[in-house]
């Protein structure tokens, strides 16, 4: 690895001269041997794909061939009515145009990335400092790097002043990194380690270096974590599973009752091609053809609701995925925490008491001269700084605060903080003199205070380590006179301890009431970050993350273990500390081989990765980068944690509502398939042509279907445990349900078609069948919409419902009276009595399920 080689083995590899820098012929040598600076974009699927994708669905397969059928029939039959294959093909058209549009825009993360590439970069060739596009930049070029410049490559540094590198995008570290040329080591260390290098897409926020370009494009830690973006295939949902289960469940029944009505129809006689229009029926019949489109529907309607309470939601199915949410795999920088470094604990070492920073009458004077003793500016009336800094400054008051402070104690020199000193020095006028004061590493500041004290710190300043706060030491001494260029020598002598600063990036208010919520919904919590164990630890510790009974595990521990490994031990731990981006989809996936459905939320390209192999990946849309934000699923706009749980109480309300829509769909469905084959047994023939099944299921259950998606969710939904994304779709009694309807629904609807061949009356059987199962099917939608009775549940709740039965209803009995129509479908006028016995016949199941369901809670 490059770090850890010597910087002359990195400088012969490169064969650059560090002072003139490399000769055009070389860049060009370069280019060629290792590329341009830029990441490769996989190709994306185009239209015609995501069309065929669209078609090779089974149930859409069911009805392509069921049209196609029903269109052969009707040119040999010779009778010209094409309507019935019509349908049928503009049914299959529009689900196909549907799941076209949900699918919304393409992933982006790489064109996010891309971004990066349109700055430029400040390099040294033949001798001269020229500015070039970031795209332009090749192995062996050197680097002029400076406050604020964004990295353009990964590079060896060379020579560093006061280098303070920004890489919590990359790493997850919250606080900027102190570079060092000199630092080497034989070891395997993380990135956050390497203190001799510098990486693509971090930003310098202190100090200057020069630096030997090592690797660009595809090559770079970022490039890495493009390939890591290209590479992983997005799962399907439970709920997309779920679904393509059960279209395999109803080709089976498709092709079981085919061949039972096949077989039945040859016994009896009947004309091939009636029995291939039998064969039509039964197609459609099988197929939910609404379903698709109320499922995207519903899931439409709780992107709306999830808008409206910050979370935007980028792919319809990550909806759903949240309700089915076992584990939330957080990232903790700007995640959980704040991602602002803030002054915690204050030790004042005058008075030997530690005190919470927000709650001081009267700062005290560690933490008063500590934020004196800055390079903070003010700009715009924010403070400007470096994050330690400013956690000082804003400490004592702000922005007047400290404007006051710098008034009464203007600076008159400085000697800077390096990494060799740890520590820095001003200088600021008083009336009988100066005042020298120190700041700096614990370590270093130690054997230069008094001997009675250093006891008493050494044990606050392990007191504080154990909170997982980094520790500032503030010291001070008073100088009648200093000299014209005083040294570190003269002002750093006789110090006063004033005491000890806790510095640390806090949890966000609402993370520990998020946690909480999560477990009691039976949700994992687990922290991922590049962060170190420590202050991961403590800051899992302090919202609940992890428990007695959790562990945690750094990033080298986590490289010695085995997939296997880590698969059989993952539950074990809460907190995955100095974790890769690489590290980060073992977890993912360690996670989700257990079974579980994995929601990963971060704000870092380093997030970005696990976000995308995650079920459900979050980004936070405030502090999150554009590669986070174009990887993730959702979107939260308040960056508030406690907004998962919230979109996970709507995952599973959405859930719920999709399982109703199912049980409402397929007990009719199940019902027609019932009747037309025990209707070819009774010999009586289908009571049902394909298009008026077209209308009972687009009509009769789909408009009453679409309004279920607006009913909302029942109150304890999140004192339930996550829904298993293994289970079957009919899980939990839903399967027995719907054979009970359907087995209901085609007794009465058999009655109906009976009551017209007892009566001689076979046309007008027919007829009753179809307005008796269109009925039926309508009434039904208010028996599913809970275990209580439908009385009990105000029709106010969900006005829609309400509105789409009655206007189902309505149309449903137009066709069968309208001369027009009655001629299109085939029916047949009925009389006053035959009305009346259809009327009985029809609420017949919701008089059985009010009967249930006072059974059901007299016995609870």
């Amino acid at each position: 690895m490059i770090y850890q080689e010597m910087l002359t083995q990195v400088i012969e590899k490169t064969r650059v001269q560090p002072d003139t820098g490399l000769t055009d012929a070389q860049v060009q040598e370069a280019r060629e041997k290792y590329g341009d600076n830029r990441f490769v974009e996989p190709p994306k699927e185009g239209l015609v794909k995501k069309v065929i994708r669209s078609l090779s669905d089974i149930t859409t397969i069911i009805l392509i061939i069921a049209a196609v059928i029903s269109l052969v029939t009707t040119v040999i039959q010779g009778h010209g009515d094409y309507f019935e294959s019509f349908l049928i093909i503009a049914i299959v058209v529009i689900n196909s145009v549907l799941s076209i549009v949900q699918e919304g825009r393409a992933e982006k993360a790489l064109d996010s990335l891309k971004g990066l590439e349109r700055e430029e970069a400040k390099v040294r060739r033949n001798g001269e400092v020229i500015f070039v596009p970031m795209t332009d930049v090749v192995v062996g070029d050197i680097l002029v790097l400076e406050n604020g410049v964004k990295i353009p490559a990964d590079a060896r540094l060379l020579k560093t002043s006061d280098l303070r590198v920004e890489e919590s995008a990359l790493t997850g570290e919250s606080q900027p990194i102190e570079k060092d040329e000199d630092f080497i080591t034989g070891e395997s260390v993380p990135l956050g380690d390497r203190l001799n290098m510098v990486y693509r897409g971090t930003t310098i926020v202190n100090g200057r270096a020069e630096a030997v370009v090592v690797a660009t494009g595809m090559e770079t830690e970022m490039g890495k974590i493009a390939g890591l973006l290209g590479a992983e295939e997005r799962e399907m949902t439970p709920m997309q599973k779920r679904l393509a289960q059960l279209g395999r469940q109803l080709t089976v029944v498709a092709i079981v009752a085919a061949l039972i009505v096949l077989v039945l129809g040859i016994m009896q006689g009947d004309p091939i091609m009636e029995l291939f229009m039998t064969a039509v029926s039964l197609a459609v019949a099988v197929v939910p053809e609404t379903l698709m489109v109320i499922v995207t529907i519903t899931l439409a309607l709780g992107v709306q609701r999830m808008a409206a309470r910050h979370a935007i939601v980028r792919r319809l199915p990550a909806v759903e995925t949240l309700g089915s949410a076992s584990v939330i795999a957080s990232d903790k920088t700007g995640t959980l925490t704040q991602n602002k470094m803030t002054a915690r604990q204050v030790w004042d070492a005058t008075k030997d008491e530690v005190v919470p920073v927000d709650q001081v009458d009267t700062v005290p004077d560690a933490l008063r001269f500590g934020a004196l003793s800055t390079n903070v500016t003010v700009q715009d009336g924010q403070l400007s700084g470096l994050p330690t800094e400013i956690a000082l400054v804003a400490g004592i008051g702000g922005v007047d605060a400290y404007r006051d402070l710098q008034a009464e104690y203007p600076k008159v020199y400085e000697i800077p903080f390096n990494s060799t000193r740890k520590r820095m020095t001003t200088v600021h006028k008083v009336a009988d003199g100066y005042l020298a004061v120190t700041k700096g590493a614990f370590d270093v500041l130690l054997p230069k205070l008094p001997a009675d004290v250093q006891s008493r710190a050494t044990e606050i300043n392990q007191q504080f380590g154990d909170q997982a706060l980094r520790v500032i030491t503030v010291a001070m001494t008073k100088l009648a006179t200093i000299s014209e260029e005083p040294t570190a020598e003269e002002l750093e002598r006789n110090l006063q301890l004033l005491g000890l600063v806790g510095i640390i990036d806090p949890p966000r208010p609402e993370s520990a009431q998020a946690v909480a919520e999560a477990r009691a919904a039976g949700i994992k919590t687990v922290m991922i970050t590049g962060d170190h164990v420590a202050t991961a630890s403590a800051i899992a510790r302090e919202i609940g993350i992890l428990l007695p009974t959790d562990k945690a595990l750094t990033g080298a521990e986590l490289h010695a273990m085995s997939d296997e490994q880590l698969d059989a031990t993952v539950q074990d731990y809460a907190v995955y500390a100095r974790v890769t981006p690489e590290d980060k989809i073992r977890i993912v996936k360690a996670w989700q081989k257990r079974g579980d459905v994995v929601a990963m939320t971060g704000d870092g390209v380093n997030d970005a990765p696990a976000l995308n192999a995650a079920n459900a990946g979050i980004a936070m849309g405030q502090t999150g980068t554009d590669v986070a934000r174009e990887a993730a699923d959702i979107v939260l706009t308040d960056d508030n944690f406690a907004t998962i749980v919230h979109a996970v109480e709507e995952g599973r309300g959405i859930y719920g509502n999709i399982r109703k829509t199912i049980n409402f769909l397929m007990s009719a469905n199940m019902s027609e398939i019932i009747v037309i084959v025990m209707a070819m047994i009774f010999g009586w023939g289908s009571p049902f042509m394909a298009a008026q099944l077209l209308f009972i299921n687009l009509v009769s259950d789909g408009l009453p279907g679409f309004a279920l998606a607006k009913e909302p969710a029942h109150g304890d939904v999140m004192n339930e445990k996550p829904i298993n994304p293994k289970a079957s779709v009919f899980a939990h009694g839903l399967g027995i349900r719907i054979a009970f309807n359907a087995i209901l629904f085609a007794v009465i609807t058999l009655l109906a078609q009976g009551y017209g061949v007892w009566t001689g009356n076979v046309e007008a059987g027919h007829t009753m069948a179809f307005v008796v199962l269109s009925m039926t099917s309508i009434l039904h939608v208010f028996n599913i919409r809970s275990e209580k009775s439908m009385f009990r549940i105000k029709f106010s709740a969900n006005r829609s419902l309400v509105m789409m039965a009655i206007l189902a209803a309505v149309l449903s009995l137009l066709v069968v009276t309208v001369p027009v129509t009655q001629e299109i479908f085939h029916f047949h006028a009925l009389t006053t009595g035959q009305w009346i016995i259809t009327a009985i016949l029809s609420v017949i199941p919701n008089v059985a399920w009010e009967i249930i369901k006072i059974f059901n809670r007299n016995n609870h």
